[in-house]
């Protein structure tokens, strides 16, 4: 505890009292288990998200893809396709590799 002294006056210092949930008027915290929202819709994808997609097509990328393989397309196809430039390796003839 330490002491404050201002031109004569001497009080002790207080600690403000720690706060618990259970002082409040009302539940705080965590979610009550029900909320109201609307369901997401479907936004137009923007230029670039488009050139995303069709760049990844034609790159033979898709869902459950190796690893070893998603990296040599993002090396050999997809850079060199989004600089506009042509694909390297075995992407090079420009169709999906089998």
């Amino acid at each position: 505890m330490s002491i404050i002294s201002l031109s004569g006056f001497t009080a002790l210092k207080r600690r403000p009292v720690s706060y618990k949930a259970r002082d409040a008027f009302y539940a705080v915290g965590g979610n009550g288990g029900y909320y109201i929202a609307a369901r997401p819709r479907k936004y137009p994808r923007t230029p670039q998200q488009r050139k995303v997609k069709a760049v990844a097509i034609r790159c033979g990328i898709k869902h459950g893809i190796s690893k070893s393989k998603l990296q040599e397309a993002m090396v050999d196809c997809v850079g060199p396709m989004m600089r506009n430039e042509q694909p390297k390796g075995r992407f090079a003839g420009g169709g999906v590799p089998s």
